[in-house]
């Protein structure tokens, strides 16, 4: 018995695609890992190297593990994807905004009290 949209012979995946991103995802975690602990390059390129390659394994993961494509459910699943890509992109983005201009809106402090000498 299968689940409507769920054929019988619809696959999510095969063996290979499974341990091909595995391979990538294992060899996309190993590069960043070495670079930060051999120290072979500048905080700041290491830094960007880092966030490339987890960018690289975002992709990698979505398409080997969560199967989001163009064609599967005819489409919807890639749209969801960038909706939620927009929303999060907003609310980093937003949260980003408020902690930079946090310190601009916040009253002034009162000045500590003075206390009187003792005589």
């Amino acid at each position: 018995m299968a689940v409507p949209g769920h054929e019988a012979g619809h696959s999510h995946g095969s063996r290979r695609g499974y341990l091909t991103g595995f391979i990538l995802s294992a060899i996309l975690t190993a590069i960043p890992f070495w670079l930060v602990m051999a120290g072979l390059l500048s905080v700041q390129t290491t830094a960007i190297i880092v966030v490339v390659l987890a960018f690289v394994q975002i992709v990698v993961h979505t398409v080997f593990f969560l199967h989001v494509n163009t064609r599967s459910e005819g489409g919807w699943t890639l749209v969801a994807l960038v909706f939620t890509a927009i929303i999060v992109l907003i609310v980093i983005s937003g949260s980003l905004w408020i902690m930079y201009h946090l310190h601009g809106n916040m009253m002034p402090m009162a000045p500590p009290p003075v206390e009187a000498p003792v005589a």
